[in-house]
């Protein structure tokens, strides 16, 4: 087999393998176990945006660690239409059970333009997770809430530094 397809076969492999990291619900069950009682926020929210966090981070990461790479503009797209294709299916049964149109994918696209630009619109902080926090915590409904920030915060960064760390074992490189 030619490198070049070797190549095409690690990357397709690469994207749904992130992509079924960032559908994985650990991270979030996690985070919702421990969300302090005293948080004043809605928990079904909280848990509903924590999962979108997860799925918007593993896109967003990609293009933020491979910013230069060649490989990076594929790896986005099978990423991208693999979310493409889960949310077809989540839209589906949630019209179903809500009796109303519902159209995940674009949820995630609006999410995804709210995370960015809050950092496009907070140039000072130093960190992404600086802004991401705060502003999950505006979306679940309490931007004061710091247990929600808290939350955030880290679902933000436990999807950051997994995607990078499969981006350094899966294509050898150092990020």
């Amino acid at each position: 087999m030619k490198k070049t397809e070797q190549e095409k076969i690690k990357i397709e492999h690469t994207g749904k393998k992130l992509f079924d990291f960032a559908v994985d619900r650990e991270d979030t069950k996690i985070l919702m176990d421990n969300l302090h009682k005293e948080a004043d926020i809605k928990r079904p929210t909280v848990e509903y945006e924590l999962q979108a966090l997860r799925i918007i981070t593993a896109g967003w990461s990609i293009s933020y660690f491979l910013e230069n790479s060649a490989h990076k503009n594929r790896l986005v797209e099978i990423y991208w239409m693999a979310v493409y294709e889960f949310s077809q299916n989540i839209s589906s049964v949630s019209e179903l059970m809500i009796g109303q149109d519902f159209n995940y994918y674009q949820m995630l696209k609006n999410r995804l333009d709210k995370y960015l630009d809050a950092m496009h619109n907070n140039p000072d902080a130093s960190e992404p997770v600086v802004t991401i926090g705060p502003e999950f915590a505006k979306i679940c409904g309490n931007s004061n809430d710091v247990f929600t920030i808290m939350a955030g915060s880290k679902m933000f960064t436990a999807t950051l530094n997994g995607v990078k760390k499969y981006l350094e074992v899966s294509l050898k490189i150092s990020l």
